[in-house]
This record gives structure tokens, sequence and C-alpha cells, in this order.
């Protein structure tokens, strides 16, 4: 036992100095006279198989709005006995950012006991998809909001965007909420009619060696409704042929785009990865928002991508690349790397169908300027 401690000893310690010179040597690559005031670029420990969870974070706290206000919510509950995921987020993102550290590694233990202790799909060590994970992680954290502002606990602040607020809106709804309008149009007497939706994130499809703008296209591509599947008009009272197709009509002010990148073969009785080359652009422009969409001309940047590395959903590693100060990071669970611009096109897939193992974009973060 004792020479089972001291092996163990010896381990951990090889780890801390891996850690200290990773954290040594980013200093160094960032420069004390251009190391940003204020920010701080830790590692976050894995405790098996949570790098899609690791990788959610690292893009998350670099959204500098979606951070803000995890800050600020900590500290207005800074009293509050009641343990929830949004607490022990908030406790994660303040013990990194007033770490007396500039760089280092911590531990998100408490928030991976919580996140397990919440949903059985996390409660165990087994590869989780980081999408659902970032479904998941919006969509309670704006349900905990809502209870709260519903028990008069929580002020909702000021709105991002020229939208005014709803009854049920929280600032996660502000940051990344945008609303699709579904248009139908009939072919027999022209009469469109639309139907609103909102969303947290927009997942596209992919195809080989395309773009993001070409995916969104696709997206809101007009689909006929004929045969079977005809449109029920209420003007011409009966079944019609019909177009549809689905438009941005409220850009969020962060945009989340989810590339689906699983496709699930039946011959195969399993999920496959689509390593396909998906060009995405420091810069993004929508081009299918609706006639009545706001300011549709505003312009995206890139500010955090997620990223899948390996051959199929449940096996493979997560790893993110983010924006911070005019330069990218790449968090790869407690490893931290300051990298080219450049370096981000290695991460576009494969232009070639063959090979199916890569590190290829998953989720896309783009930043409105406005």
């Amino acid at each position: 036992m004792k020479t089972w401690r001291m092996k163990f000893g010896e381990i951990f310690l090889q780890i801390l100095n891996k850690m200290g010179a990773n954290a040594s040597q980013l200093e160094k690559e960032i420069g004390s006279e251009q190391f940003p005031t204020n920010e701080h670029y830790f590692g976050l420990v894995n405790f098996g198989n949570t790098c899609y969870c690791n990788s959610v974070l690292q893009a998350l706290y670099f959204c500098r709005p979606f951070r803000e206000k995890v800050l600020q919510y900590k500290q207005q509950q800074k009293n509050a006995k009641k343990e929830t995921l949004l607490s022990c987020l908030g406790d994660l993102f303040h013990s990194i950012a007033t770490s007396k550290k500039k760089v280092g590694t911590i531990a998100p233990k408490k928030f991976i006991q919580r996140l397990r202790k919440e949903n059985e799909l996390f409660d165990n060590y087994m590869q989780q998809d980081a999408h659902e994970f970032l479904n998941y992680l919006l969509n309670t954290v704006g349900d905990i909001l809502t209870e709260e502002k519903k028990a008069g606990k929580v002020k909702n602040g000021p709105t991002l965007g020229h939208s005014p607020p709803r009854n049920d809106s929280t600032w996660v709804h502000d940051i990344f909420q945008g609303t699709l309008t579904n248009e139908t149009r009939c072919l027999n007497c022209e009469t469109v009619s639309s139907k609103d939706e909102d969303f947290l994130d927009l997942s596209v499809d992919v195809e080989q060696n395309t773009s993001i703008t070409h995916c969104l296209r696709g997206f809101s591509n007009t689909e006929t409704l004929c045969s079977d599947c005809k449109y029920y008009c209420e003007v011409c009272c009966s079944k019609q042929e019909a177009q549809k197709r689905m438009r941005v009509k409220k850009l969020p002010h962060i945009l989340a785009l989810h590339l689906k990148r699983f496709k699930y073969m039946e011959q195969l009785n399993r999920f496959t990865k689509l390593s396909y080359r998906v060009v995405f652009p420091l810069e993004l422009r929508l081009f299918n928002t609706s006639d009545d969409a706001f300011n549709p001309e505003r312009m995206f940047d890139l500010i955090a991508v997620v990223i899948h590395c390996g051959s199929g959903p449940n096996r493979g590693h997560y790893i993110s690349i983010v924006k911070s100060h005019g330069f990218w990071l790449l968090f790869d669970d407690d490893i931290v790397d300051k990298i080219d611009a450049s370096a981000i096109e290695e991460f576009y897939g494969l232009t070639s169908d063959l090979q199916k193992n890569s590190e290829s974009g998953y989720i896309l973060f783009y930043q409105s300027r406005e």
C-alpha cells in the first residue's frame, strides 16, 4: 500500500508540474506586456470523459455577455443557501475571474457533481454530446431564472438589443434567443401565413466542401408541399399545394450554430460522424432573414468554437478555441495554448469522405457587433 501511495504521489506531482509548465509557457507566449488586465486563462480538470462539459464551459466563459451575467448573478445570490446548476456555474466562473493567478488549472468538481445529480443522462463516465449539454445548460439556467423571477428573487436588468422584454424573458434569452418564422404560401390563392418559433441555438445540416453560409441557406430552402403532404389553406378552405420556408426573424445577440455532424446509419445500426469540410469565417452576415427582420445586415464575429475530435458521438474528445482580447486560445481540458488565427482552418473538417476521424468544428459561437 505504501508503494502504491508513493507511486500515486509521484504521478500527481508529475501532473502538477505539467500543469505548471503549461501555465508558465502560456504566460511567456502571451507576454507580460500583452497580457489582458483582469483576464484569466484556466484549464479545467477532466473528471472522466467530461471534456464535452469542459469545452462548452470554456466557450461560454468567453462569451463575455454571458460571463458578466453569471458573475452578476453570483454576486446577487451570494447568501443563497439553495444549490442549483446556475449557482455552481457562478461559483466556478467566480473562482476563475477572482483568482490571484493569471493562468492555471481549476477543478469544476461541484458543477459536475450537480450536473450528474440533476440529469441521469450525464450521471456516468461515458462520453456525452456537447450540443446536448449546451442545450440542457442554457434551458436549465433559463428555467431557474424564470422561477426566481416569478418568486421575485432576481431582477433581469436591461435587455440586449431593441426588442421589448417578454414576461418570461431572462438574461439567457436576451443573449442567446432568436426567432424563426415559418412562412407558408398557398400556391392557389397566394396567401402567406407565418408562425414564429424561438430558438437558443440553430442546428444546421452539413454538406461536403461548403460553408456556414451555404448551410444556413440550405436551412431556409423553399420546400414544396404536394401530393399527400398538401397544406390546408384557411382561405381556400381546402388542401392546396404550397411552398414553405424557415427564415430568421429576430437575430440573437450571440448566435450559437450547431453543425449536425452525427448521422444515424441504418445499415450500421449506429451514428457515424460526417467529417465534411465546412468553412466557418471569422465574420458572418446572415442572409436567410425575413423581410421584417430588424437590422438584417448586422455583422457577427466568431468568438468560440467547440470542436469534436474522433469518429463518432460516443467516442473521441472535445476541445474548444476561443478569441480573447484579439488573440486565440485552445483549451484541451487542463491544457491551454495560444494559437495563431490561421490554425482555425485546421478545424474546418476533411475534404475526403473516406476519413471519418477528424478534428472538426461542431458548435460555433458568433457575437453580434450591435
